[in-house]
């Protein structure tokens, strides 16, 4: 699908242009909501919103650079039922590739929604965010997007981009029914809006944009920021197994955990309704710790988190899309991204398979190919 038109920018300011974009996509007989990141009226916090008034898009702000939740498992509550309407979503990469993994594994459906992705230009901590947009976050999200696009340096008021988004290879939404496309594009004139599925061409054509052609540019900064992310990421990886490269330093490593789980719950991929670490396996009896204190000489409370995180590891290395949200939830601030990245990254390559990079590939351990592994199972 190559469809590509443009979007004039309004006075010269994105966010604005953004939201009278997605104003023009509710207006569509089709689109029964938007559920788009805006900025709370109570707090300057943003949050996913389900919007059917397009007046409430005013404080639409889907570039804020905030990310307080993978928004993959509200979608999945929207789609795992048919709702009697079609919604737009506008998603993060992550967001859009957490996605796709849950449709994999029966949570969700793509049938009544159109994905709308805008070129991901990363996130600050939730402190940093909260500190640093102050009384006036839309110029603050300005301000941010003006950097981003036109300087190396990526920090705005000394505020850093989280290490989930400067490790992120995936700043493009690939899987959107909808890109818009922000890197190499003169943003000041216009925004590039490309269709890559049929819906998402069926809706370009019904807002009439006009036709454009995308520049050279925009392939050279998309290249340039891929290559820049990979370095970071490999460099984080190279500290990070560093780190861990045995289990003292893993036990060392994760040594702050509280057994909180927060780090689950915050997962878009981690999709049991049951966890066996909240069931009565883990509730030992008491004496049991006092016998493993005897044993050891002394007993480090609570229990089973190593075990936690390697059973957690087990699980979902397959399926981890690097969103960050683990670290970002985490209350005693353990990398725990950084880990499950590393690992994750190591065992997709193993089965030559992406998280997320298209909808049809059939996720690794669900089915049987005869010639894969065969010097390890011998055959």
């Amino acid at each position: 699908m190559t469809t590509t038109a443009k979007l004039d920018v309004n006075n010269q300011d994105i966010l604005l242009t953004l939201r009278e974009f997605l104003q023009s996509v509710l207006q569509q007989n089709e689109i029964s909501a938007i559920l788009a990141p805006q900025r709370l009226p109570m707090k300057n916090v943003v949050m996913p919103v389900l919007i059917t008034d397009p007046e409430q898009l005013n404080r639409a702000d889907p570039l804020a650079p905030y990310f307080p939740l993978n928004a993959a498992r509200l979608v999945t509550r929207l789609t795992r039922k048919p709702s009697g309407g079609k919604v737009a979503v506008v998603l993060r990469s992550c967001e859009i590739r957490a996605f796709i993994e849950l449709v994999k594994l029966n949570q969700g459906q793509t049938d009544d929604i159109i994905i709308i992705g805008t070129d991901c230009l990363g996130a600050y901590s939730n402190t940093d965010y909260l500190k640093k947009a102050g009384d006036d976050p839309d110029a603050f999200t300005r301000r941010f997007c003006e950097n981003a696009l036109n300087s190396p340096n990526e920090s705005v008021d000394d505020a850093e981009l989280i290490p989930a988004c400067r490790a992120c290879e995936h700043p493009i939404p690939d899987g959107a029914d909808l890109l818009i496309g922000l890197l190499g594009i003169d943003t000041s004139k216009q925004l590039l809006v490309r269709a890559q599925t049929l819906a998402g061409e069926e809706l370009l054509v019904k807002l009439d944009l006009p036709t454009f052609e995308e520049p050279d540019a925009r392939q050279k900064a998309v290249d340039a920021l891929i290559k820049k992310r990979i370095d970071y990421r490999d460099r984080m990886f190279a500290a990070t197994h560093e780190a861990t490269d045995s289990l003292e330093k893993m036990t060392a490593y994760l040594a702050g955990c509280i057994n909180c789980y927060n780090c689950r719950i915050a997962c878009p991929v981690c999709y049991c309704k049951e966890c066996v670490f909240v069931t009565d396996v883990f509730y030992h009896e008491p004496f049991q710790y006092l016998q493993w204190a005897r044993n050891k000489g002394a007993l480090k409370m609570p229990t089973d988190t190593v075990f936690y995180h390697l059973t957690r590891l087990a699980h979902i290395s397959t399926a981890c899309v690097g969103c960050g949200q683990c670290t970002n939830a985490c209350p005693n601030d353990i990398p725990v991204m950084e880990l499950f990245r590393m690992v994750s990254h190591r065992t997709q390559q193993a089965f030559d398979y992406e998280a997320g990079r298209n909808i049809e590939e059939e996720p690794p351990l669900s089915v049987f190919r005869e010639d894969e592994f065969k010097d390890i199972v011998g055959i």
